[in-house]
């Protein structure tokens, strides 16, 4: 076992690589089902400068591939589109708040219940609300305008946090104001629509098919357009091959440009790294923040 001293001086060499290591940047766009025809995509790149320099986007169809990412050597900061946390009023409702309880604990139990179960419990607290108030909200979602993080339809976002979040627990990553954990692989939640509705409120995605209208090329064409001149509200701008801008255009799902929107709203935390990656001071760490919000 070495000595204090030495452990001391081996803590500030990895301290030293980390900070002076190139950053990977990511973004990561979940499904709580990855498949080949519906794989989690990942935007993989470097910040250089306000400039976000895109190298490389990936496709992982398993949960085994992706908890392989997750467990990647860092230095890396990720942004991934999956809620964290569920609301805690929803948690004390359920009986899942104890004195102790924290994220890990509401986390862990995640892992451990049935989609059928947790689907239950969702639908059975819906049901004793009145109209207008069904859903628990966290504090971050009505300012996101996302979905609630207990929301088991169009979309199933709960599912995405079943699937996600104990994977996030298990790999050890850090989470700043939720979990403390290896501060050379960052994780953070993001929502791509925060970002796309800042320049544009029109639809840009569908899954389906026989909605992939020209519209939707038009609205993702005005997106990608924008995050290329960086004039928009994160100022970063997106540098990327005519091959790398053509996939994000044609992508009818929107999930490459989805992706790409995760890695941007993670480049902007990483330029606040000594801000606490520019969340607020006073997250519920139960729920969790959105990046960026």
């Amino acid at each position: 076992m070495p000595s204090l001293a030495r452990q001391s001086a081996m803590n500030k060499k990895i301290v030293s690589f980390v900070e002076n290591a190139v950053m990977e940047i990511w973004g990561v766009d979940f499904t709580s089902r990855p498949t080949r025809q519906k794989a989690i995509t990942v935007a993989r790149g470097h910040l250089h400068e306000s400039e976000f320099r895109l190298a490389v986007v990936d496709h992982i169809e398993t949960f085994n591939g992706f908890e392989a990412l997750l467990l990647e050597a860092g230095p890396w900061i990720a942004a991934f589109d999956f809620p964290f946390g569920l609301p805690r009023e929803f948690c004390a409702e359920i009986g899942w708040l104890k004195a102790s309880t924290n994220w890990p604990a509401v986390t862990k139990k995640l892992a451990t219940i049935s989609r059928e179960d947790l689907t239950n419990l969702c639908r059975a607290y819906c049901d004793a609300r009145p109209a207008g108030s069904k859903f628990a909200h966290r504090a971050v979602d009505r300012l996101a305008g996302s979905s609630p993080s207990m929301k088991w339809v169009n979309p199933p976002v709960v599912y995405m946090l079943k699937e996600g979040a104990p994977r996030l627990l298990g790999a050890g990553v850090d989470i700043p104001g939720q979990h403390h954990g290896d501060k050379s692989r960052v994780a953070l939640e993001a929502y791509p629509g925060f970002l796309a509705r800042s320049i544009t409120k029109a639809s840009y995605k569908n899954d389906q098919r026989a909605k992939q209208t020209p519209a939707l090329l038009a609205a993702r064409q005005q997106i990608l357009e924008t995050l290329l001149s960086g004039k928009y509200s994160l100022a970063i701008k997106l540098v990327a091959t005519k091959a790398m801008q053509k996939m994000l255009r044609q992508d009818a799902s929107g999930d490459t440009l989805d992706a790409v929107l995760c890695a941007l709203q993670a480049a902007w935390a990483y330029e606040r790294r000594d801000q606490n990656f520019g969340l607020p001071a006073n997250i519920d760490p139960l729920e969790g923040w959105i990046v960026t919000v």
